[in-house]
């Protein structure tokens, strides 16, 4: 189980029929582990991992951290609900340490960015203050290094 999904996460592209070869098992079985692993919502979806700054697509990521005040009987949950569904919000974190949520957003500008803070998430009630940091490069990124061309040292077949 845990072998499908870690190569799963390493390459969606992978056939059921490569994953079968990978983990000494039938194409059947790999088929229906993975139907099962999306209905029960173990696999979310499937997701490319872009370079964008490669493409002449022009967009600013941003990290911010917000202090709330949590809510009786729903601590976080009722105000991060309301942030994740703005869709500029990318990813959305429950954090330990000096802040409470960190939240990832992209947007076309910086202006575009600071509009969100300012009208959208600093006046969310219980939002006691924002800190936001821009994004001014990628290194790493869920595990791919950015601006290294990876080989692939498998050869070639054809």
């Amino acid at each position: 189980m845990d072998k499908i999904l870690k190569l799963l996460e390493d390459d969606a592209t992978l056939t059921a029929e490569q994953l079968a070869i990978m983990c000494q098992k039938e194409v059947g079985d790999i088929k229906k582990m993975i139907k099962q692993y999306e209905q029960e919502g173990v696999i979310l979806g499937y997701k490319t991992l872009i370079d964008w700054d490669k493409t002449d697509r022009e967009y600013v990521s941003a990290l911010i951290e917000v202090k709330i005040t949590p809510q009786r009987d729903r601590g976080f949950d009722r105000v991060a609900e309301r942030i994740y569904n703005y869709p500029e919000v990318q990813s959305l974190y429950l954090m330990s340490g000096g802040y409470d949520l960190a939240v990832q957003i992209e947007g076309k500008t910086m202006k575009e960015v600071a509009y969100f803070v300012a009208q959208k998430l600093a006046p969310i009630e219980d939002v006691i203050s924002t800190a936001t940091h821009f994004v001014l490069r990628k290194y790493k990124d869920k595990g791919v290094i950015y601006g290294v061309v990876e080989v692939d040292e498998r050869g070639n077949c054809g």
